[in-house]
């Protein structure tokens, strides 16, 4: 089968663009290099493949799961059921993040930073790829996703610890950056079927108010910090006000911080000393 017969079989089951993008991946190219090609055969190996692919996203699964990676701030990373799928909002946490360290911290050699909840990696790894100083220490309770974390450090060749637990449940040392994008959806809450039937039910829902995982970070954050810190929280758009309740009940003298997306909601909080 040509390739543009493979693109047309393609359309016929899924969005044009996604036949494109599974194709192109499939054959290691750019998508926009596929109609430099239109008449070359397409090996019989890579052409079950990409049907199989079609059907598994034709059947509601993401793309990105039937593919097997996404880009993240000028990274690829594998990924796969067992982590969420990184969104652009988690970009915007990083890139503002990187802005608040330089703001903070007058001497950014050795700092230390603890990704919570880590899933795939991105943030905490991604961080490591664009602050080489800092010290990074990538947590999550599921041994499924710290398997996707440690391939995806050794593809990138990033020097990170990465470590088994619950928040900060069994950490005895103190960092200068705490960072999470927690699991924050209500558990009643309306979302996305091809969310809700494929990405890890671990990582989406946060208890009966989306708050579980916030109250039990902010509830140790105080013994695992330095005296000069940052908190950053990917947060739900409408959960900004009790993010800040409970950071200043379990943390004196503080500066929360709430910063918006691009499409104007309440994205991220940063808590840091006053």
């Amino acid at each position: 089968m040509r390739v543009t017969d493979a693109l047309a079989l393609g359309k016929s089951k899924v969005h044009s663009d996604m036949a494109k993008l599974l194709l192109s991946d499939l054959l290691g190219k750019n998508p926009l290099e596929l109609y430099l090609c239109l008449e070359d055969e397409v090996d019989d190996a890579i052409l079950e493949q990409y049907k199989k692919e079609l059907q598994a996203i034709e059947e509601g699964s993401p793309i990105q799961y039937a593919i097997g990676h996404v880009q993240f701030y000028g990274n690829q990373f594998y990924v796969n059921k067992n982590v969420l799928i990184p969104r652009f909002e988690t970009e915007e946490l990083v890139e503002k993040t990187i802005q608040k360290i330089a703001e903070l911290f007058e001497k950014q050699l050795d700092l230390s930073l603890i990704d919570l909840g880590c899933g795939s990696g991105v943030i905490g790894l991604t961080l490591k790829d664009k602050l080489p100083s800092l010290n990074v220490t990538l947590l999550d309770i599921s041994e499924e996703a710290l398997q996707v974390t440690k391939q995806n450090q050794e593809a990138l060749n990033l020097e990170a610890e990465i470590l088994k637990g619950n928040m900060l449940e069994d950490i005895h040392k103190k960092y200068d950056i705490i960072i999470s994008n927690p699991p924050y959806i209500r558990d009643d809450e309306d979302i996305e079927d091809i969310v809700k039937k494929n990405e890890p039910a671990l990582a989406l829902y946060g208890g009966e108010d989306g708050l579980k995982y916030y109250e039990q970070i902010l509830s140790k954050a105080a013994a695992c910090l330095n005296s000069k810190f940052l908190i950053a929280f990917e947060i739900g758009c409408e959960q900004k006000d009790a993010i800040a309740s409970l950071a200043r009940k379990y943390l004196e003298n503080i500066q929360v911080e709430c910063l918006k997306d691009m499409q104007g909601r309440d994205r991220m909080i940063f808590i840091y000393p006053q």
